[in-house]
């Protein structure tokens, strides 16, 4: 893209439902040569704006090789996302991307993949997990994770259950809060890491959802002998200008708009979980 500081325009292709105050915009540029040219890797994000509302950072979800469109999940939470959830197909918004560090796919080439999320966590591990299926020979075992407050925040059952019957892939959910019907286990996702069958000498950890959800597995997974460079986090903070320049998702000595938002846990393991940072 000519500048990162300029939105482009992109229409909406599809719009997708996925859940109690969840939707997908699925996004193509209106500049047939932008939307050729356009790359992403897992784990990135773009910025989304919407003309005289406000912009927001929101991870990108498909596949990158997905020629078609890509795909943002988003949860209604503020005044931008409540204005992005009323569009409709053929509606145009504006954006920028894709931009910061995405997870680590090479390197986790040839080993078993650990995915553990809470939350809408879930959604910048997507991209993770529709890479691996999609080149499946190049990794070993997979292994998804997502643990979920109530047994209503949890989206893409259908997508959970598809993925569980796959070979070897292995699916764990939980939910604090099971309610009448909900199969799976009941409490935190992380009490179950110490159950999960994975080679802990050649595997690949990556993590998002809360701070305090990922220090909880660390404390599962440093015991079981993962080497601390295996494990890769993805950190929230309040990004806004994408580019490293307006500091307010400064954590210490990074950007985790721009040097994140994936970080290998000996990177930010000094400042993980420590108040103000």
């Amino acid at each position: 893209m000519s500048s990162a500081y300029l939105p482009h325009e992109a229409e909406i292709f599809e719009r997708l439902e996925e859940g109690r105050d969840i939707f997908t915009l699925r996004l193509r540029f209106t500049d047939p040569q932008m939307h050729a040219a356009y790359r992403f890797d897992p784990g990135q994000f773009n910025m989304l704006y919407v003309y005289g509302v406000g912009e927001i950072p929101i991870s990108i979800v498909s596949d990158p090789e997905d020629e078609h469109a890509y795909d943002h999940t988003i949860r209604r939470l503020g005044r931008v996302t409540h204005t992005l959830a009323e569009l409709k197909q053929g509606d145009r918004i504006g954006v920028r991307g894709a931009f910061g560090r995405g997870w680590p796919m090479q390197q986790a080439e040839d080993k078993d993949m650990v995915i553990i999320t809470g939350g809408l966590g879930c959604a910048p591990v997507v991209s993770v997990i529709n890479y691996v299926l999609n080149r499946r020979e190049r990794f070993r075992r997979l292994i998804i994770m997502q643990g979920v407050k109530h047994a209503n925040d949890l989206i893409w059952r259908e997508k959970y259950e598809t993925w569980n019957r796959m070979p070897d892939t292995q699916v764990v959910l939980a939910a604090s809060q099971g309610g009448q019907g909900w199969p799976w286990a009941t409490g935190h996702i992380t009490e179950l890491v110490s159950e999960i069958d994975f080679d802990p000498q050649n595997c690949s950890v990556m993590m998002c959802g809360p701070e305090g959800m990922m220090i909880a597995a660390l404390k599962e997974l440093l015991p079981r002998q993962v080497p601390e460079p295996s494990i890769w986090l993805s950190m929230e903070r309040n990004m806004q200008c994408a580019v490293g320049h307006c500091g307010h998702c400064q954590h210490g000595p990074n950007f985790v708009c721009k040097d994140g938002p994936v970080f290998n846990y000996p990177e930010i393991k000094p400042l993980l979980g420590i108040r103000g940072f």
